[in-house]
């Protein structure tokens, strides 16, 4: 399969890629590095990836910014960032690519604990995650030509313990081998509609 994933050097792109990335052929997308560079936020730098880009078998997004901050200082334009670019970002490459993937292809976006075990500060992540988890679902069903879509919601992996543990009291990291093995599933697999869990 051809599979563009974004946001392919971060954390979970590099579990995802390293789990898919011996089977089938990786094209590796980011906002500043990668084979090909995208905004999943701006619409016309999405559509300009898939026109580069031409049929592919699958596309995995594990990227998207969000804020992290006390609620009370939380502002509409803060509280946005997350909603514009973690949310609407993957939304994005999910509608645009709607005529771009291959009869019976996938999406598989990435959304996170937090929507269903919160930290302090992370609000901003915990409503973006609900918001892919609900759009999964409902998109599911009307998805053209036999395309499956999916969210895989892994917790704090073992690998980025040194940069954001200390945000995640009494979390138990996740492995990130069994993280990009959730990738591999809904790749993969047949499943359709699924919030898939990493804990």
């Amino acid at each position: 399969m051809r599979i563009i994933v974004v946001g392919a050097e971060g954390d979970i792109g590099k579990a995802a890629c390293e789990e898919l990335g011996s089977r089938h052929d990786i094209i590796r997308a980011g906002r500043s590095s990668g084979d090909i560079q995208v905004d999943m936020a701006d619409r016309s730098s999405v559509d300009a990836m898939y026109m580069k880009c031409g049929k592919v078998d699958a596309v995995i997004s594990t990227a998207g910014t969000v804020h992290f901050g006390p609620l009370a200082e939380f502002t509409e334009e803060t509280f946005m960032l997350g909603l514009r670019h973690k949310v609407m970002g993957q939304v994005n490459l999910v509608l645009a690519g709607l005529t771009s993937v291959s009869d019976g292809g996938s999406f598989t976006l990435t959304s996170g604990v937090l929507d269903r075990d919160p930290i302090r500060m992370g609000t901003g992540a915990a409503a973006a995650n609900g918001a892919l988890g609900g759009f999964v679902l409902g998109a599911a069903i009307e998805m053209p030509r036999g395309l499956r879509i999916n969210v895989v919601s892994p917790g704090l992996l073992d690998v980025s313990v040194p940069r954001y543990g200390e945000w995640f009291p009494g979390h138990e990291p996740v492995s990130s081998k069994r993280v990009g093995l959730a990738y591999a599933k809904s790749v993969e697999g047949a499943i359709t509609g699924k919030v898939i869990i990493v804990q």
